[in-house]
């Protein structure tokens, strides 16, 4: 094998990987690249809402049909009907950014526009293929909190 040979396969190589990785790094599920950090500045809350008794808000806060964003806790509070409340983690399954608004009976996410379902956090449209993490929540004395 001659100098030029070995130092074309070296540079054929080097040129291989870094397409593969580059390759990897954008079809990935994981996340990769992606701000989960929307920057939306809706929430709430006293800041309790990570472990399980934690207040979210006011279960008046929740208008029928829709739901809210609690950034902090990383958690989203829909209402389907009246008295029924539900909750989902916030980190949408396709690239892992923070979902931002909940518009026309779905959750929206910002950066390539997934839409999951508030009755059960099953996907509507958009490239995401799986449901939103479902999470407990109770309404106690007016308050949302984390079951």
């Amino acid at each position: 094998m001659t100098a030029s040979t070995s130092r074309r396969s070296v540079i054929a190589a080097a040129g291989a990987a870094t397409a593969a990785v580059s390759l990897a790094a954008c079809g990935s599920d994981s996340g990769g690249g992606e701000s989960k950090d929307t920057g939306s500045g809706e929430g709430g809350g006293d800041g309790g809402g990570d472990a399980a008794g934690g207040a979210l808000g006011k279960a008046s806060e929740i208008p029928e049909g829709g739901g809210k964003v609690f950034k902090d806790q990383k958690v989203v509070v829909t209402r389907p009907s009246a008295n029924e409340y539900k909750a989902f983690d916030s980190t949408c399954t396709h690239q892992g950014c923070a979902v931002k608004e909940i518009t026309g009976g779905n959750i929206v996410c910002p950066c390539h526009n997934s839409k999951f379902d508030i009755n059960d956090g099953s996907p509507t449209g958009g490239p995401a293929k799986k449901p939103l993490a479902p999470k407990k929540v109770v309404v106690e004395g007016g308050e949302i909190k984390l079951a």
